[in-house]
Parts: C-alpha cells; structure tokens; sequence
C-alpha cells in the first residue's frame, strides 16, 4: 500500500528544478539477463578497492569545517547551520576534551515537533537559552517516547581515523543509519577535526577509479530495473517489503516530518493527483524555518509542503545556496553506471525513478541503496 494524501486540487510546483541529466525520455523495451557471477565479480573488484585505499582521498585540499560546541543555545546553533548552509555539524564538548556528538536536521525536526505539542515542556522561549546538551538528554526520553522501551544511554559518535580504509567508512554509515561521520585525528593533545565523510565522497573515489576500466566492473551497463536495488512503488496486487511514501503539496508539514521520522526515511516525493514528481521535500529543508524565526510563526498542521518549499527556496536563495535544481531523476532503463555518476555529485543523496513522459513516481535509489548493493 502506498501511503498518500489526496487533495481536490493540487498547487502548480514550477518544474525548473528538476532535470533528468539532459537526455530525452526513452524506454528500454528489453532488459538484459543479468548474471550472478557478473554481480560477485563486481562487488568483489569494489571491495577490494575500498579495503586498500583510506579515508586520507576523501579529504579535500582546502576547505572548512563547522563544529558547535556543545554549551550553544539550540536556536543560535540552528541559525549557524543556516546561515553556514550545511545541514550537520559534530558537536564539541570541552569539559571532556573530545567531540561527542552530531547535531542534524532530525534533531530540529524533534524539536519542533515537541514546540507544537500542546503538553511539552519545551517553549520557543526556552530555545534562547536551552543549551544543545540539554536537548541531546531531553532527546533520549523523546526517542524512547516514540519507540517505545528505548535505552535511555546516549548513543557514543560514530568516527573514523584518517587511516582508516574506506570500505571501513562506508560500513560505519551504512551499518549505524547516518548521513556523515566525522574523520579525526588523535596524534595530538587534542583530537583534530579533519573532514566529515560521508557516501557521496566514497562512491566518488569509486567512479574515478573504475572510470577508465568500466568492462573491470560487468553491473555498471546493467539498467537499474534488471538489479535489486532502490525502493520501487509496489504495482497492483503486488506487495512491498517497504511502502513507499509520497505527498500531495496540500499535505500539512506535520504530515510530512512524521512521515520522515516515523518511516525513517530522508526525503518523501511530492507528486500531483496522477502521482507525477512536482518536487522532493527532505530532512535537510528543516533548517530553512530558522530563516527569520519562521519555526516560532508557523503551526506545523496548518504549513502545507507547497508553502514549506517556498520558505526553504527563499531561505537558500538568500545565502546563495539554491542552484536551481532539487529533485533529480532517472528511468528504469537508465544503466548503473549512469545513476553512481548522478548520485557521486556533491548534494545529491537520492535519485528519483520516473516514468518517461509523465514523469509518475516508480521508485527512488538513495546513495544508501546503491551502497547495499555494491557490498552486498
């Protein structure tokens, strides 16, 4: 079953924003057999790049790296990742002397869901003096609300060393359910932030390296719909082992964060009454509402997508971050090798499977997915 929110009439979403890499809609009619042994052999060449090269090539020759420490007011750390335009930041504690922590965009999406629950005791007054450690206690008894018999001990940061190989890095995101983990270094008095890693450097290394041996890798000319990867809208009479969830534009705010933390998933497809991709809303568009305190002039039930869009759109153009384009897609037909060079660009998490012409919703492959894949 699919979950939606249909609507009588839907707002019109500019469709500027979204590409499908410049090439006209086409439809592969035949799927090539793809082979186990194709497969094996492939994840094996990958493997072993990874375990022999370090976290050392994801660092980038110059560059900057936010940390907060963990004393900073809640509200004033989310405007600093606003107006820094990222969306984590490690979190510093200086009486113990080591980093301990990340602060992300789930973490405002709890805040501002407990701001709007009428029994919390949590004031958008609080938010000016309520310290980022404070809310990371409060938030062990707000998961554990939310799961149920949760552990109340914090969970320790996931890190690696710059030595570390990257097949290590990969698994540490992808076995502890985050987005970035930090790259530090010990050879000093005191721990030395170097880069925060994440999927999307580690599949770069990857295309760069195969780039010019692609036969090395037999997967990369199959098309995505021929291989078990991504999340796929289940066809009628078909189950799925994970529904996939999409929104009107007239669906509430509050509809949308609690799809993104109940379903645990980063972003959610906003499509029209024929389910054709208006646009994407994600983890990382939170942020935008510390743009002018809109989160303390907001009901979350009563912002729709539309409207919520439209803040993060003006909130990015403001510091200069929107480049225009948001959602980006791909076809069943497309080839592996297409959909790892999309999705290693910088900024780009997950690709949209598309219907060619009408652009209907089939499916969606994150960086996450692809990354299974590959490790098996």
């Amino acid at each position: 079953m699919v979950p939606r929110f249909p609507v009588s009439k839907t707002p019109a979403i500019s469709g500027d924003s979204m590409e499908i890499d410049g090439d006209p809609f086409h439809h592969s009619e035949t799927v090539p057999k793809i082979l186990e042994a194709d497969v094996e052999l492939s994840r094996h060449r990958i493997s072993a790049f990874l375990s022999t090269h370090t976290a050392y090539e994801l660092l980038p020759e110059s560059g900057k790296v936010v940390a907060l420490d963990v004393t900073l007011p809640v509200k004033q750390a989310f405007h600093i990742l606003y107006e820094q335009g990222i969306s984590v930041a490690p979190l510093w504690d200086h009486e113990v002397g080591r980093f301990v922590g990340i602060l992300s965009p789930l973490d405002f999406i709890l805040i501002l869901r407990e701001l709007g629950n009428h029994g919390s005791d949590l004031t958008e007054e609080e938010l000016e003096t309520h310290a980022i450690s404070s809310w990371k206690e409060g938030k062990l008894q707000l998961t554990r609300k939310f799961e149920g018999n949760g552990s109340l001990h914090p969970r320790r940061l996931i890190d690696a060393g710059p030595h570390d190989s990257l097949k290590d890095v990969a698994l540490k995101l992808l076995q502890n359910k985050v987005a970035t983990v930090p790259i530090i270094t010990h050879d000093g008095s005191v721990p030395q932030l170097l880069h925060l890693a994440s999927l999307t450097g580690v599949l770069k290394c990857i295309c760069r390296h195969f780039k010019h041996s692609p036969a090395s890798l037999p997967i990369l000319q199959q098309p995505i719909c021929s291989i078990s990867i991504g999340t796929w809208v289940p066809k009628i009479g078909e189950s799925n082992g994970r529904p996939f969830a999409m929104l009107r534009p007239n669906a509430s705010l509050s509809d949308a964060l609690a799809l993104l933390v109940q379903a645990e998933v980063s972003a959610v497809p906003i499509v029209d009454d024929n389910d054709s991709l208006l646009d994407i809303y994600c983890r990382s568009d939170i942020t935008a509402l510390a743009k002018d305190r809109a989160y303390a002039q907001i009901h979350l039930n009563e912002l729709s997508i539309h409207q919520a869009l439209q803040l993060t759109q003006e909130a990015s153009a403001t510091y200069g971050f929107f480049n225009g384009q948001r959602c980006h897609m791909c076809l069943r037909s497309d080839p592996l090798h297409k959909v790892m060079d999309r999705l290693a660009i910088p900024g780009v998490r997950r690709l949209v499977i598309v219907e060619a012409g009408t652009k209907r919703v089939e499916g969606i492959i994150s960086l996450t997915d692809l990354f299974r894949f590959l490790l098996g």
